[in-house]
């Protein structure tokens, strides 16, 4: 099984505020698209609630809720109680963390690629940030490139060391 996170981010880590992506950079959309299509996806219940609701399920996608309230449940959504229940949900495909913070870093120790979309802003007041990454990834940067919005952004991919 391949365990990959995907977030973006401000320059100071922050991948949220208020439940809600404070920027719109559609490349970044299309791109989290195209990685994540034909894949399982694992987010926490508050994300699941912050998708716009034509967008639930995602699809084309399996979509894993993580949630520790046993009696939730969502059209198109399963339900996990427990990280290492939503990885073993099927344990050959590869499985693709979307958040939020929690996730992520519970997701962290078990992941072999980061999708990480640096966008060129701080926001303020942000109350969710990615996870502190150690040296253990070896990374390769693209360039800056300037979304149809205005704002900068760049990809980050990296893979675990083995």
């Amino acid at each position: 099984m391949t365990v990959a996170l995907i977030w973006a981010q401000d320059r100071n880590g922050a991948v949220g505020r208020d439940n809600t992506i404070p920027w719109r950079v559609p490349e970044d959309q299309k791109r989290f698209r195209e990685l994540t299509r034909g894949h399982r996806v694992v987010m926490g219940r508050r994300t699941w609630e912050s998708l716009p609701v034509r967008f639930r399920p995602l699809p084309d996608r399996r979509n894993i809720v993580l949630t520790r309230d046993v009696r939730w449940s969502a059209p198109g959504a399963e339900v996990a109680h427990d990280l290492s229940a939503a990885l073993r949900i099927d344990p050959q495909d590869t499985v693709i963390v979307m958040g939020g913070s929690q996730i992520y870093a519970a997701a962290l120790p078990f992941a072999d690629h980061l999708w990480i979309t640096d966008i060129d802003t701080v926001v303020a007041d942000a109350d969710a940030h990615a996870p502190d990454l150690d040296d253990e990834w070896d990374c390769s940067i693209g360039e800056w490139a300037t979304s149809t919005t205005g704002m900068r952004y760049r990809y980050r991919d990296l893979t675990r060391r083995r």
